[in-house]
């Protein structure tokens, strides 16, 4: 997908800016979004690309004019509807209907503590060796995807350095839609920030990014 979460940045929307001694929640309703999303992902009916995927594909007015948590809230509204967990008229008119699917598992308060310590491990068994190793230079192929993916376009057609082997995880452009779960060697592949940004770049400056094995070619 290309669209207006990526990371790259979009012109116009001035720099970044960090906030200074920055909460960690800015009003009590982002509690509660983040403890629903954790209740809600508990039920077992989608992924945590499945998740991301829904913010990610939000309309890029919505998105681009929201903040962190507005976005959290919209794409489970999104994924609730999607999975018959609720109506659009139950969402729009805040009453619960007769009928909707029932969770396979409903997440209980003194079970939290132990949920978030444990987090969600995607790390599995490789089926196969890792084709490239520290220090291969490597190209991340050029696509536009319909689909869900994790390889920035900033970050397409470019070459690196792989820099980690961080073991074999689930493959996020397949999970994030239903489809059986797959796995792929995944690797940290550090960039020149010229090599990104082209020749006005930091020359002192690099990035490094997370990708999956189909994302890579020899260089």
């Amino acid at each position: 997908m290309n669209s207006a979460h990526d990371l790259g940045g979009q012109m116009g929307f001035g720099p970044v800016v960090p906030e200074k001694d920055e909460p960690i929640f800015h009003a009590d309703w982002e509690k509660k979004v983040l403890a629903i999303n954790v209740a809600a992902g508990a039920m077992g009916a989608w992924t945590i690309d499945g998740i991301r995927h829904a913010r990610e594909s939000l309309p890029p007015a919505q998105y681009l004019s929201s903040s962190y948590y507005q976005i959290w809230l919209a794409a489970l509204d999104k994924v609730l509807v999607e999975h018959g967990f609720l109506s659009k008229e139950e969402l729009a008119s805040g009453i619960a209907g007769s009928t909707r699917r029932e969770p396979k598992r409903v997440l209980k308060g003194e079970e939290v503590p132990t949920v978030l310590r444990r987090g969600f491990p995607y790390e599995r068994e490789a089926a196969a060796p890792a084709r490239f190793k520290v220090g291969d230079k490597v190209r991340t192929i050029v696509m536009h995807p319909q689909h869900h993916t994790r390889l920035p376009r900033y970050a397409r057609g470019k070459q690196g350095v792989i820099e980690r082997v961080t073991g074999c995880h689930v493959f996020p452009d397949t999970g994030a839609h239903g489809a059986p779960e797959t796995a792929q060697w995944l690797y940290t592949v550090v960039f020149t920030g010229p090599e990104l940004w082209g020749r006005d770049a930091d020359p002192t400056s690099t990035v490094s990014i997370e990708a999956w094995e189909s994302y890579l070619e020899p260089a």
